[in-house]
């Protein structure tokens, strides 16, 4: 449910409520979150808030969890085609060692 930014016009007292979408607007500041003494049923209007961005929870997003199947297979040929090729190519020999005393 989004949460919305109310200001109280009796009393000034800037609050948040939850409620979904298709519920009206809050008409009265309710009554425990009221900034007076003795609740004074002052009128609210909603605030214009910046909104909430994308919020993630958790370990583990990245960008590449969501590719595409087509992308994905090609990497994973891609990575296959890479651990062959290093695979079938032979080990460097090791240089001899210059041998002390001759020049």
């Amino acid at each position: 449910m989004p949460t919305y930014e109310y200001l109280c016009k009796k009393c000034g007292h800037e609050f948040e409520a939850s409620h979904s979408m298709t519920a009206g607007s809050l008409k009265t500041c309710p009554k425990e979150v009221c900034g007076q003494k003795k609740w004074g049923r002052g009128p609210v209007v909603k605030k214009i808030g910046a909104g909430a961005g994308l919020l993630f929870k958790g370990g583990g997003f990245y960008i590449t969890d969501y590719r595409s199947a087509g992308y994905q297979q090609a990497a994973k040929k891609d990575a296959a085609g890479a651990k062959s090729a290093s695979a079938a190519a032979p080990p460097a020999a090791p240089k001899p060692a210059p041998k002390p005393g001759k020049k």
